[in-house]
C-alpha cells in the first residue's frame, strides 16, 4: 500500500500518518520527492479498512493498494530513480559507472597493478574476489580475509571503492569491515538468509541475477534486501543458462530495459560472465551500454592466460584501455556519459 501526501505536506502532517501505521504493526518506507512525499506501507495483515482509515488524515491525498509482489523495488513506492554515491562513483545517475578488476585476488602485486591500470583507463570501482564460489572444490577458492586486506590496500592507494562477494551470512560482518559494496553472486541470489543479513549491514548491495531466474524472482530477491531498510541495491544481469553453449551464458540484453520499466533500481551488466570468452566481452559490453545499462562490471587481469580463475573471460590492460573510449562513444550516442581520463584513446 502507498499513501500519497498532498504537495507541500510538511512533517507535522506526515508524522501522524506514520505513527498510526506503526501502531498497527506495519513497516513504513518514506520516499520524499521534489513535489510530494509517498509513504510505503509493508507488512501483514493489512486491515481491510486501512484505506478509509488513512484517507481522512490531513495532508493525505490518496491511498493506493499495490498489487505487485515486489513493492519496495517498484516505481509505485519510489517514483524517482535510485541514485547513490560510493566514493567517487555515482551509481544510477546520468554517468555510466565502470567497475573493473580481477576475478580473484591472487596477490598484492597483481591486485595493485590491476587497480592502477583500470583507474587510469576510466574505472571508478574495483572488483576482486576474496571468497570464490567454484563449481569444483579443487579450484582456487580465494585468499579469504587476506584478500580483503589486499583490496583495502588497493583502495588506499588508488582511491577506488571496492566490491567483493560475500557467500554466507556468517561472513557478512568480516567482509563488511573491508568492502564498500557487497556482491551477491548468481548462486546465492535466492539465499534469503544471506540477503536479509546484507540488508541489515548498511552498505550497498549488488545482486546478480540467478542462473535460471525470472525477472520477477530477481526483483523479489532485491525486496529481501530492501525490506531490512537498505535502499541501495544494484541489479546485475550476468547472463542466464539456456540451451546455447557457444558462450558461457546467454546475455539477456532485454532485461535492462524491462527491469528499468519495472524498478527504480540501477541495472548493471557483467559481460565477462555472460561471454565466458575474451573476444566477446567488448561487444557485449557495448551492447549493454546501448541498451541503457547504468554500469558494467568487467574482469581485467595483468596476464589473463595465467589467472587462477576466469582467465578466458578476462581482458588484459591494453584491451580494457581500448574498450573504455568506445563505451564512452556509445554512452554519448544515447544521451549519457562515461568519463574517460585524458589521453585514453584507441
Amino acid at each position: 500500500m502507498i499513501i500519497v501526501m498532498k504537495p507541500g505536506s510538511g512533517q507535522e502532517l506526515i508524522d501522524p500518518v506514520i505513527e498510526r501505521v506503526r501502531e498497527l504493526g506495519l513497516n513504513v518506507h518514506l520516499s520524499a520527492g521534489e513535489e510530494r512525499t509517498i509513504i510505503g506501507v509493508v507488512g501483514l495483515p493489512l486491515p481491510p479498512t486501512l484505506d478509509e482509515m488513512l484517507e481522512v488524515y490531513p495532508g493525505v491525498e490518496q491511498v493506493v493498494r499495490v498489487t505487485k509482489k515486489f513493492k519496495l523495488a517498484g516505481w509505485d513506492f519510489h517514483p524517482n530513480k535510485t541514485v547513490f554515491q560510493v566514493g567517487e562513483a555515482t551509481i544510477g545517475g546520468d554517468e555510466v559507472t565502470l567497475i573493473a578488476g580481477p576475478c580473484s585476488v591472487e596477490s598484492e602485486e597483481q591486485t595493485l597493478e590491476t587497480a592502477r591500470a583500470v583507474r587510469a583507463a576510466g574505472a571508478t570501482l574495483l572488483r576482486g574476489g576474496a571468497y570464490k564460489p567454484r563449481t569444483s572444490p579443487y579450484e582456487f577458492r580465494g585468499l579469504g580475509e587476506r584478500g580483503l586486506e589486499i583490496l583495502a590496500a588497493a583502495r588506499e592507494e588508488t582511491g577506488l571503492g571496492i566490491i567483493t562477494e560475500v557467500m554466507t551470512p556468517g561472513d557478512v560482518e568480516t567482509v563488511g569491515r573491508y568492502t564498500d559494496i557487497f556482491q551477491i553472486g548468481a548462486r546465492n541470489c535466492q539465499n534469503y538468509l544471506l540477503l536479509e543479513e546484507v540488508g541489515k549491514a548498511g552498505k550497498p548491495v549488488m545482486l546478480k541475477r540467478g542462473l535460471s531466474m525470472m525477472i520477477e524472482e530477481w526483483l523479489l530477491a532485491a525486496e529481501y534486501v530492501m525490506a531490512q531498510g537498505n535502499p541501495d541495491v544494484i541489479l546485475c544481469e550476468r547472463g542466464i543458462r539456456t540451451f546455447e553453449t557457444a558462450t558461457r551464458n546467454t546475455l539477456d540484453v532485454s532485461a535492462v530495459p524491462v527491469v528499468q520499466s519495472l524498478s527504480h533500481l540501477p541495472v548493471f551488466v557483467d559481460p565477462s560472465h555472460a561471454a565466458g570468452k575474451r573476444p566477446f566481452v567488448a561487444p557485449l559490453a557495448l551492447a549493454a551500454v546501448a541498451a541503457g545499462a547504468d554500469g558494467l562490471i568487467v574482469e581485467v587481469h595483468p596476464n589473463p592466460d595465467h589467472a587462477l580463475s576466469d582467465g578466458a573471460q578476462s581482458l588484459d590492460f591494453a584491451e580494457f584501455r581500448e574498450l573504455t573510449p568506445r563505451l564512452a562513444a556509445v554512452a554519448n550516442a544515447i544521451g549519457r556519459s562515461l568519463p574517460v581520463p585524458e589521453g585514453v584513446s584507441v
